[in-house]
């Protein structure tokens, strides 16, 4: 699934076609994603204005003129493309297939906006702009990294008493918004932290070198647009480069770029957890 640096450079890819701009026709070419499309959703959204185009955790918000929030989560293989976009500076994924394109937006400017989802996971909702921040799916979620309600205090307070490994609690959306398996392992290993340890040892010196770590894990991959594992490419067909830095994240086998170990994996909750088990305790 993409994670929060996935998700920024999408919208950052977006913005300069979809921010500002009027929605002057929306295709919808079937009743429902994950979850059905909400009623009426081409005519609330055709001539609508999009005042700004935000990310939060995981998902994007277009806020609208009409005074709705249009919702957007990519799931495990939603991606958008958007038409005329010139090649950047990566290599480029192929184009999903257009029996897949689900979503399009024809935008002010000329310029078309298809969201495509093979495995449609992803999900639409329109939620009114004034009641947005009661938005069930964000009012449990912690703090984001990078914001300036994350920080080694918070960790130290929302760690404190947790049975569960550390690995475990740092996927919780209700501890930090918008980490998934990817940047939790790698910052695991930039803090020198075991992901099998207790997530109550970490508040004190072991959060202290947590926080930073998160941070920096996250701003060097949405400088880097993300990485491709799988399904991800951005807006213009590029893929994220950031898996080229990887410590540990599908290193199995691999010496430890910083020790040279072998890198291990294990099963953690259903989800692979990569990590040197002599750097990380």
């Amino acid at each position: 699934m993409p994670e929060l640096p996935e998700v920024e450079t999408v919208r950052r890819g977006l913005a300069p076609v979809m921010e500002g701009r009027v929605i002057l026709r929306a295709e919808q070419r079937r009743a429902d994603l994950r979850f059905p499309l909400p009623d009426r959703f081409v005519e609330r959204l055709s001539g609508a204005r999009i005042e700004r185009l935000a990310r939060q955790a995981k998902f994007l918000a277009a806020y609208l003129s009409t005074g709705e929030v249009l919702v957007m989560h990519l799931g495990m293989t939603g991606r958008f493309t958007i038409s005329g976009q010139m090649p950047g500076e990566f290599h480029y994924a192929p184009a999903g297939l257009a029996a897949h394109d689900h979503v399009i937006f024809h935008m002010e400017g000329g310029e078309t906006v298809t969201y495509n989802d093979p495995r449609r996971f992803g999900f639409m909702e329109l939620w009114p702009t004034a009641e947005f921040m009661a938005y069930p799916r964000l009012t449990a979620m912690g703090p984001e990294p990078l914001s300036n309600r994350f920080s080694p205090a918070y960790l130290d307070e929302a760690l404190a008493g947790k049975a569960a490994p550390i690995k475990a609690a740092l996927l919780d959306q209700k501890v930090i918004a918008g980490l998934g398996n990817i940047y939790v392992c790698e910052a695991l290993f930039r803090a020198g932290i075991s992901p099998k340890r207790l997530s109550k040892s970490i508040p004190g010196q072991r959060a202290a070198r947590l926080a930073p770590a998160i941070n920096s894990v996250i701003a060097e991959a949405i400088e880097a647009g993300g990485s491709s594992i799988s399904d991800f490419a951005a807006t213009d067909g590029a893929l994220g480069y950031f898996q080229h830095r990887f410590d540990v994240y599908d290193r199995e086998g691999a010496p430890c770029k910083r020790c040279g170990t072998e890198i291990r994996r294990i099963v953690q909750s259903g989800r692979s957890t990569f990590y040197c088990p002599s750097c990380q305790r």
